[in-house]
């Protein structure tokens, strides 16, 4: 039996957008820090997941500002 791997491509998703990886390298408060500069209110965004969906690892940036409790 043979093992197969596959490789886990990083996306990001924000408002019902797919953001692509801007640097593999980059942290998850790294990669929002460089969407904040295109959506400001990701500067206070929490970051959940990864959650699987195909061949993508899925990060949701949700909005803190907003929202209550």
């Amino acid at each position: 039996m043979a093992i197969q791997t596959t490789i886990l491509n990083r996306t990001f998703a924000y408002s019902g957008l797919t953001l692509p990886d801007p640097g593999k390298g980059l942290s998850l408060e790294e990669v929002r820090d460089v969407y904040a500069a295109t959506y400001p209110e990701l500067i206070s965004a929490s970051i959940e997941g990864p959650e699987k969906k195909g061949d993508n690892l899925v990060y949701t940036f949700k909005k803190g500002v907003g929202t209550k409790g």
